[in-house]
């Protein structure tokens, strides 16, 4: 059940707290990333006023009412928590100056001191006379010269650094637990194409007329996921503590790369949708991702998960679980190679997959099964329409 924060009112009803909304029941905090007004700046209802960075999302906090943006209590960096006032909104906006970002924090210069107040420490000092021991001391010796072979490291003017972002330290913690917890264990396997892309050639224009959605391989790869997923159901299951959960459903998430970082929507109940459905609901959650406007709801869950480094044309790869799921299935590159077909040597459109699996839980035998069961359906796609 959603929680939800109502904004503070002042007793004479003209200012308004904008403060951090709930988050969801998984995270407790986050990141003022951004502020997307300055004092000043006339706001209207719903409109964002910054940007909160948090372990999966990115969350606007919007104003509660029209207005000018009175003051900003937070400070870009802060950790904040649900509930946290992080500016004053003037509903009326009286007596709100505009602010540059540049104006934000006016810093004092110190008056420079007058002649009358120069500390006595400042008078020049008399020169005093120099010793003959000191004249005769000897100089400082010359800095040691590097050897031939001590690296010459670069100066640190080239360097950069800049604070990981909230999203990418989740990323990396998941998957460093991923390493630590799961017996992970890759098998490959490899697809011909040709069928696969001859439907979608064969059927793109009428797709595109009658569903409004562009007909593309990862529906393709997520019918037959669900298929493999459907004969081998443990790779679908996952340990807790000392018993297995089987799932009788298959939400299949997508890995997405995006300019904040890796996240992995999720595509409800794929076993009850055809191509059409998947295409566009791969296509919205897609386009939210990249959008920033994902929620965490559409992030939550999933039992499998599939990754495409093939759009940034990886060959081959060996992806990490995503926990607490108990395998991964790894698209790649669609490469034309020479292929013996019917004791001729052809030129094929060929794409490896790999499977990563939790061996506590998968065996060798189950997880080529399941990529068996890929090849075959992806090589030839009526097997799906005559179940076999």
């Amino acid at each position: 059940m959603q929680k939800w924060i109502r904004p503070f009112s002042s007793g004479d009803g003209d200012l308004v707290d904008a403060v951090v909304p709930f988050l969801g029941e998984s995270i407790s905090d986050g990141t003022v990333a951004k502020f997307l007004k300055n004092p000043g700046d006339r706001v209207e209802v719903d409109e964002p006023i910054a940007q909160l960075e948090t372990d999966k999302v990115t969350i606007d906090i919007v104003s509660p009412e029209a207005g000018v943006v009175k003051e900003l209590v937070a400070k870009e960096g802060d950790t904040v928590e649900p509930g946290t006032k992080i500016a004053i909104i003037s509903k009326s906006g009286e007596g709100v100056a505009h602010v540059a970002p540049s104006e934000k924090i006016p810093e004092k210069a110190s008056p420079e001191p007058s002649p009358a107040e120069t500390p006595k420490e400042d008078k020049p000092k008399p020169k005093r006379e120099t010793t003959a021991a000191e004249k005769t001391k000897a100089p400082m010796p010359p800095p040691p010269k590097r050897s031939a072979t001590e690296p010459q490291l670069p100066p640190k003017e080239r360097e950069r650094r800049v604070p990981m972002t909230r999203l990418r330290k989740r990323v990396a913690t998941r998957l460093k637990d991923s390493q630590n917890t799961f017996a992970m264990l890759t098998t490959f396997n490899e697809i011909d194409m040709t069928n696969l892309m001859k439907l979608r050639s064969d059927y793109k224009d009428a797709f595109v007329e009658k569903h409004g959605v562009k007909l593309g391989f990862m529906s393709g790869f997520v019918k037959a996921t669900v298929s493999a997923l459907q004969q081998q159901p443990i790779v679908n299951a996952v340990i807790d503590g000392d018993d297995i959960i089987y799932r009788d459903y298959i939400d299949i998430s997508i890995a997405v790369g995006t300019p904040k970082g890796l996240v992995v929507p999720v595509v409800r109940n794929s076993e009850r949708m055809n191509f059409a459905e998947i295409e566009k609901e791969i296509n919205t959650l897609a386009k939210k991702a990249n959008d920033g406007t994902i929620s965490i709801d559409e992030m939550a869950g999933g039992t499998f998960t599939i990754s495409n480094g093939g759009v940034y044309g990886s060959l081959i790869s060996t992806p990490i679980i995503n926990p607490p799921q108990s395998a991964i299935l790894g698209m790649h590159s669609i490469v034309n190679r020479p292929m013996v077909v019917g004791g001729n040597i052809v030129s094929r459109p060929m794409m490896y997959i790999a499977l990563t699996y939790d061996h506590r839980l998968i065996d060798g035998r189950e997880a080529v099964y399941f990529l068996r069961r890929i090849k075959d359906v992806v090589e030839d796609p009526r097997r799906l329409l005559l179940d076999i």
